[in-house]
């Protein structure tokens, strides 16, 4: 969006505050030349209490700016609703808000890194100008096509900000996204004056905990590139060690927040064996408190790449729907881990086993709605004709064996399940949240997988650590399921289903980076290659 020339050129000569400094924003956020008109003032007439948006010229802005129906719609609304009255400026200047938002995307730009080298140099003039205030006494077709393009710019802002710039389906993340509501945010802003901002802000408290983690990483590396930590050859690093290699990977332990940043003994004492497991949490792997080869290249990754794991994980969550504050489910596929939420409070979690790379297991949400005991393994066609055919032709007894059996056919292949029992591959229990992907929770016989660090096994179930628990949480308020009466569902020969009283949501995610309950920043491998789908795009204008 651009202004009008030959409007503004009708005013006498002069450069007054409002008008330089709405027009600077608003080019900064457009991310486009504007140039700032230097002859246009306003001139003091009859004082007026109020300012007001003149409807017509509201209507000629959305025409002139070819503004699409669902954009003109909103701002007609937001006008409509506060009766036309200026919402960045007032009689004594610009406003509170407009000076709030104009922090918001400057910290958002510095934060994304989606910024030119013009766009700073606007904000250094802005940084100037903010501070001051001028008199409106008149309102001018100028000051109102400012103050539209600033709303507008809003309504951008809050799309790109605050619900992200991908689209999650291109990116095989079926959860549904957050709706905003781009005209109550701004009528809360002016409502509120630009207080409040932390709890006005529409994001979740893990996009909050993590963008303030960033910011700390951009200090790092605002202190230069990292150097390569190399170990010695052959070299077992013990307590006790002493040397430029353990004075290096203490320095690189503070960085990461699991020393303190004065703490620089060239030695392998307590803490730093404290400040290893630490770290080794961190990454998800054994915390033995030992140098591997497993944390030294963790930490050798370099802070730009993890700076932008972050923003990748940021974008994530601003397409996350808002948490319930009622119970419920959430997977996290490469942290191979299952919490469980009630009330805003972790109230259980365990480890997973997810799909193998050839078989994903899908980023979707539902609800949770029943729980069978001693299950039936229906077994998916995809692998009745891989695996279970190929079998039964070289084994006549095969599926005698496996405990399995025929219940009919189906567009000429065979309907093959597992009878319940030790052996059945959905052990004695399965969670079920209907869903066109043939993913759900459930237990397993291959208990021994749970002690593996990278645990991607399945067919693209996930398979539980420790499933009586979660049934057991589940049914707690089922008085009449006990953990006795669980255990004798759990063995027996047939199939014990039972309803959810509330249906629980369950949400199958995909973060690599997020701030832990115990504000720990954790970081994960790209199991199924999504970051670096989504670096690609975010990223391919640095390249």
């Amino acid at each position: 969006m651009t202004l009008n020339p030959r409007k503004l050129s009708a005013f006498p000569i002069g450069i007054p505050f409002i008008l330089l400094l709405l027009t600077v924003l608003f080019s900064q956020c457009r991310r486009k030349e504007v140039k700032v008109p230097r002859d246009i003032t306003i001139t003091p007439v009859n004082a007026v209490t109020k300012l007001f948006v003149d409807s017509l010229q509201m209507e000629d802005y959305i025409s002139a700016q070819g503004l699409e129906d669902s954009s003109a719609s909103r701002l007609r609304n937001f006008y409509n609703s506060r009766n036309f009255q200026f919402a960045w400026v007032a009689e004594k200047g610009l406003a509170e808000q407009a000076k709030v938002f104009y922090e918001l995307d400057k910290n958002y730009i510095t934060l994304s890194g989606d910024s030119t080298d013009a766009d700073q140099a606007l904000h250094q003039q802005l940084g100037l100008l903010i501070s001051k205030d001028t008199l409106i006494r008149a309102v001018s077709p100028a000051l109102i096509e400012l103050e539209l393009s600033l709303t507008q710019h809003f309504f951008d802002f809050v799309t790109y900000a605050y619900a992200g710039k991908l689209d999650p389906s291109a990116l095989q993340w079926y959860i549904p996204r957050k709706k905003l509501d781009a005209v109550a945010l701004l009528d809360s802003l002016v409502a509120k004056k630009g207080t409040s901002i932390e709890n006005w802000e529409p994001v979740n408290r893990y996009y909050k905990t993590l963008n303030k983690e960033l910011l700390r990483w951009y200090g790092i590396q605002r202190k230069g590139a990292w150097e390569k930590l190399i170990p010695e050859k052959g070299k077992i690093y013990k307590p006790g060690d002493t040397g430029i290699f353990i004075a290096q990977i203490r320095k690189r332990l503070a960085d990461f927040g699991d020393l303190t940043a004065t703490d620089s003994l060239a030695i392998f004492d307590t803490a730093m064996t404290e400040a290893i497991k630490k770290a080794q949490k961190q990454f998800g792997t054994i915390q033995s408190g030992k140098i591997d080869q497993s944390l030294i290249r963790a930490l050798n990754v370099p802070v730009e790449t993890r700076i932008q794991q972050m923003l990748i994980n940021l974008e994530r969550m601003k397409w996350t729907p808002p948490i319930p504050e009622t119970r419920f489910i959430l997977v996290n596929i490469p942290e191979y881990r299952l919490h469980v939420f009630e009330a805003n409070k972790e109230v259980l979690n365990m480890g997973i086993v997810v799909g193998k790379a050839a078989n994903k297991t899908v980023i979707f949400s539902n609800e949770l709605k029943n729980i069978v005991f001693s299950p039936y393994w229906n077994i998916p066609p995809s692998i009745v004709r891989a695996e279970i055919l190929p079998a039964m032709r070289s084994n006549r007894n095969y599926l005698a064996q496996k405990n399995m059996e025929q219940y009919g056919s189906s567009e000429g292949l065979p309907q093959i399940r597992q009878k319940p029992g030790d052996g059945n591959s959905l052990g004695r229990v399965k969670f079920l949240f209907p869903n066109s992907y043939n993913i759900y929770l459930h237990d397993t016989p291959a208990k021994s997988l749970f002690a593996e660090e990278k645990r991607a096994f399945s067919h693209g179930c996930i398979r539980l650590a420790q499933p009586k628990k979660l049934a057991e949480y589940l049914l707690s308020d089922r008085p009449e399921w006990s953990s006795a009466k669980i255990d004798q569902a759990m063995n027996k020969k047939s199939e014990v289903w039972v309803n959810m009283k509330q249906p629980v949501p369950v949400f199958i995610t995909y973060f690599t980076s997020w701030v832990d309950k115990d504000g720990l920043l954790n970081f994960r491998e790209d199991l199924y290659g999504h970051d670096q789908l989504m670096a690609a795009q975010m990223f391919r204008s640095a390249d």
